[in-house]
């Protein structure tokens, strides 16, 4: 809608050349639709530039009515400032005659004050609203970061806000006193006008030996003590300033004498007298009865000018009733809990009192008659809880009851709920599988990582809180398990070489436990701990205590002595030391972390001593460790070394930052059972065997190990093809023959390969149950080869006619496989893990837990009844060889059957007991050749030496071979056949 203008045009003031104004009516709504802008911060006066949201820019104003209220001002102002100014980098100014009729319009130039004044013009229209306001709407914004700069047209009291005052010229700016602050904008409802600290911003404002303090708008000054302002009925001031007062003058020392200084006074004062610069007098008496014990106990003190005197309490006398009490004649009571120590009995306190006393229970202990007062005749009594509350702990617990007290534990194989933390009511103990199974791991974690780090996370933040021992051990416990080593492992991940971030972490966290362990308030204390997988041993002496138990700490027989009392001398008359081992620690933190050309092995527990809460850990004499060997050394066996555990990864990013190192320590003695190493620091220790490398012999037992079994190999394969494709004797069994060639064969063809699979841990696990299988089976069968051939010489000897010799196939069968697959399923069901690679870098039973005697166990058996049962056999065929004549054919025969017999020595497995004699290198080599060749000797006996087997040979390779001619096998005799002719001959 378009408004006609009524009023003819004209000219209301020129301002300059300028400056041209219209008048005409409002436009409808103006008034009405405006935006209200009331930002204090638009006032000429706010100069601030560092507010966060500098410069503002109005750019977006641009088009609407404007009206400007508050305490910033309500009116643009008319003149050019330049920035900052009004919160903005330049001000827009509006140099108008204002309309003074309502609803009237005022059209003209308003200019941006960028660099210079009136640099940008901006087409504005003014209206003077109802109400006595001026509404604004410019028509463009030339350039950036200007914006609208305000005044206040009338300036009226509260027109700028508390602690701000309105000047003449319209602006606001903070009352005396007060400072606006630079780093903030001001808010609707102030400008936020802040004190002036003049004592600080102003040095110097008071004058020499004047005190400012800062008042809420001003400051005053006063006098430093010891002075005094010239005129003292005025303030003082730089114009009245502070001289020094003479205290001498009054007197002011008392008994002494008195000597001014600047600002003070100094007393000398007289016997009996001490110095006192706020006492008046300054010379005040020394009150000997502040000391307590001056007059010894049970005594009063007074005290007189210059000196005092002592009298004994009432009921109380001195020692000597003829000199005055002092503490050369203490006062004494006849009192009944000195006289009689045991009046209250033990586990109580006594209480004197004048003419009597009172007996209470420690905690934890009650009197067995509860309303008589403790005695010899009605001692304190340890409180059971464990007994009296059972299952105060809770299902699956330990809880173990000590003097005064008790406490929870988990046993091995568990962990709490809770962690350390042990709530009566709420922990309960876990099975430590189930805990590692309901962790979830993030990405690049394990599940084992992740309990070690939440149990040192609750070490970290509970350290004020005391651990009992169990506690401690079972944590550290749980600790190895959880990784995979010590007796109550589940599962091992850890290979050969160690992992020695895993044994570090494990030995932190063992030292924020002991810590936890120290018993605060005690003189000196001796704690002693241990489980399967730990032992621990504890000392603390404290200021004052006479270290009644010794230098010695022992863990596992090891032995570590300590000089404590020269430590707790350089810790303030404290020390603490603990001493440790850790079982399966050793397959975390490898031999092969020690660094040598040598071969090595572990020799020794890993032991660990720490010092905890001990602050000055400086030996000022070396520490001496006993350690026992795990074996006896005899000579030539190796070098024992004492070595530390180093771990620098804080440090040293590299491969080489954790390591067995020598550095500090040295073997100060040694024998065939135990060393002693001398160590000029605290870490974890052990004894690593340095052994020379290996001789060539070595080399040539492998090489010679891979021929014979080569060889063997060759004849287990020329035997089951003769045992399978030739027609035998119905009376011939060679079932435990055949299924003897076919294990044992097959396990030495994996053992070949045994080797290779290291590298990869399901394929290795399947190889290692495999091998036990096929190796416990071989022996089976050999054990039913000797049975069988046990039972054939017991017939012949009673000349029996043997329709078949052996047991039945199907019992055979079920005994040959049927044992070996029960111990590998039994063996399997128990400890799963126990297959895989070993130290060794083999496919093979693990020792942990002694799982390989999982097949030691029935090899030895197995063994065992084959010389038993082998002994019987020759012992049964004693009359028969002790009857045969000496003619040439018999005695032809009669070395044919001794060399069978003793080849079927070998055939039934029974040189095997050759391995327990490998000290030397000529047991290794029969033990190689013999066992390697079984197979040899079994083609030997069973085949070559078979007459009719031998010519059916060379019919094979003739390819002349018929059914129906010559002999065949069925005809051919065997080892029982050959016993069979011999007892002929002694029936004859």
């Amino acid at each position: 809608m378009v408004i006609t203008n009524i009023y003819s045009p004209i000219f209301l003031v020129f301002v300059g050349s300028l400056f041209f104004c219209g008048l005409c009516d409002f436009p409808p709504g103006s008034c009405d639709g405006y935006t209200n802008i009331d930002e204090p911060w638009r006032n000429f006066l706010f100069r601030s530039s560092s507010f966060p949201g500098y410069p503002k820019n109005d750019g977006g104003l641009v088009g609407n009515w404007l009206r400007f209220s508050g305490i910033g001002g309500d009116t643009v102002v008319p003149t050019c400032y330049t920035g900052p100014v009004g919160g903005a980098q330049y001000a827009i100014h509006v140099p108008l005659t204002y309309p003074t009729v309502e609803n009237q319009t005022v059209t003209g130039t308003a200019y941006g004050d960028v660099g210079a004044c009136n640099y940008y013009s901006i087409k504005m229209n003014v209206i003077l609203c109802p109400g006595s306001f001026y509404i604004y709407n410019a028509s463009n914004h030339p350039y950036t970061n200007m914006g609208y700069v305000t005044y206040h047209l009338h300036c009226g009291p509260n027109s700028c806000g508390p602690l701000a005052q309105c000047d003449t010229s319209g602006g606001c700016a903070c009352v005396a006193g007060y400072q606006m602050p630079q780093k903030a904008l001001p808010t609707p409802q102030s400008y936020g006008c802040t004190d002036i600290d003049e004592c600080v911003t102003t040095p110097g404002i008071c004058g020499t030996y004047e005190n400012c303090v800062n008042t809420i708008g001003s400051y005053t000054c006063s006098c430093q003590t010891g002075f005094i302002a010239t005129n003292p009925k005025l303030p003082s001031g730089p114009s009245n300033a502070c001289i020094d007062v003479d205290e001498c003058l009054a007197s002011i020392c008392g008994p002494g004498t008195c000597t001014n200084t600047i600002g003070s006074f100094l007393c000398n004062c007289d016997v009996g007298y001490y110095f006192s610069h706020s006492a008046v007098p300054a010379c005040q008496d020394i009150d000997e009865c502040l000391n307590a014990t001056i007059c010894g106990p049970y005594s009063a003190c007074t005290n007189t000018a210059g000196s005092f005197y002592c009298l004994c309490l009432s009921g109380f006398e001195p020692t000597t009733a003829a000199l005055a009490p002092g503490l050369s004649n203490v006062c004494i009571d006849i009192i009944e809990c000195v006289q009689y120590n045991d009046i209250c009995g033990p586990n109580s306190n006594c209480t004197n009192y004048i003419g009597s006393y009172n007996c209470t229970c420690d905690h934890g202990y009650r009197v067995w008659v509860p309303d008589v007062i403790s005695s010899a005749n009605n001692p304190c009594k340890d409180i059971d809880e464990c007994t009296e509350t059972p299952g105060i702990c809770g299902l699956n617990t330990i809880c173990t009851n000590v003097p005064g007290t008790y406490y929870c534990s988990c046993p091995g194989g568990y962990y709490p709920s809770t962690g350390i933390l042990w709530t009566v009511g709420v922990t309960y103990c876990q099975n430590l599988r189930s805990v590692l199974d309901d962790i979830t791991p993030p990405q690049g974690e394990t599940k084992q990582s992740v309990f070690l780090g939440n149990m040192e996370g609750q070490l970290i933040n509970n350290s004020n809180i005391q651990l009992p021992g169990a506690t401690v051990v079972n944590s550290l416990s749980a600790s190895l398990s959880a990784v995979g080593v010590g007796p109550y492992a589940t599962s091992s991940d850890v290979s050969s070489a160690g992992d020695g971030q895993t044994g570090s972490q494990i030995l932190g966290l063992a030292g924020r436990l002991v810590s936890m362990m120290l018993q605060p308030g005690q003189n000196q204390t001796k704690t002693t701990v241990s489980c399967s997988t730990v032992e621990l041993s504890l000392r603390t002496i404290k200021p004052g205590s006479h270290n009644d138990y010794g230098n010695n700490l022992t863990a596992n027989d090891n032995i570590m002595e300590i000089n404590m009392k020269s430590l707790a001398k350089n810790n303030n008359g404290s020390a603490s030391v603990a001493f440790m081992t850790l079982t399966g620690m050793e397959s975390l933190l490898s031999h092969q972390y020690f660094v040598t050309e040598n071969i090595t092995e572990m020799y020794s527990d890993i032991i660990t001593a720490v010092l905890p809460s001990v602050n000055n850990t400086n030996l000022t004499e070396p520490v001496n460790f006993t350690i026992q060997h795990k074996k006896t050394q005899t000579d030539g066996d190796g070098m024992v070394t004492c070595v530390y555990w180093k771990d620098n990864t804080e440090t040293d990013p590299s491969d080489n930052a954790m390591a067995w190192s020598v550095d500090g320590c040295w073997v100060s003695f040694t024998n065939d059972n135990y060393t002693v190493c001398s160590c000029s620091h605290l870490s974890t220790f052990a004894l690593i065997l340095q052994i020379a490398e290996p001789q060539p012999a070595d080399n040539f037992l492998d090489l010679l190990n891979q021929m014979c079994v080569i060889v063997g190999l060759f004849f287990f394969g020329l035997s089951i093809l003769t045992f399978l494709l030739c027609s035998w004797n119905p009376k011939i069994n060679n079932t435990a023959r055949l299924h003897l060639c076919i294990t044992t064969a097959s396990y030495q063809l994996l053992m070949l390969w045994d080797s290779k699979y290291v590298d990869q841990p399901l394929a290795c696990k399947v190889l290692a149950g495999l091998l036990h299988f096929l190796i416990t089976a071989s022996f089976v069968w050999m054990l039913l080869e000797a049975l069988q051939l046990y039972l054939l010489v017991r017939r012949l000897s009673k000349v029996q006619v043997i329709q078949r010799d052996g047991l039945p196939r199907p019992l055979l069968y079920m005994v040959g496989y049927g044992v070996p697959f029960v111990v590998v399923g039994v063996s399997a069901l128990v400890y799963s893990d126990g297959y895989g690679a070993t130290a060794a870098k083999a496919c093979w039973l693990t020792t942990n837990r002694n799982f390989n005697w999982a097949v030691t166990g029935p090899v030895i058996a197995v063994l065992g009844m084959n010389c038993v049962l082998f002994g019987s056999t020759l012992w049964s065929l004693r009359p028969t060889l002790a009857s045969m004549k000496s003619d040439v054919s018999q005695s032809k025969d009669t070395r044919l059957i001794l060399f069978k017999i003793l080849a079927q020595f070998v055939i039934l497995g029974c040189t095997w007991i050759l391995g327990f004699y490998q000290s030397n290198l000529f047991f290794k080599v029969v033990f190689i050749v013999l066992n390697s060749q079984q197979g040899t000797f079994l083609y030997v006996v069973h085949c070559l030496l078979n007459k009719e087997v031998r010519e059916e040979y060379i019919k094979w390779l003739t390819c002349s071979f018929k059914s129906s001619e010559g002999g065949s096998v069925k005809d051919v005799p065997s080892v029982s056949e050959d016993l069979d002719k011999a007892e002929e001959r002694k029936v004859q």
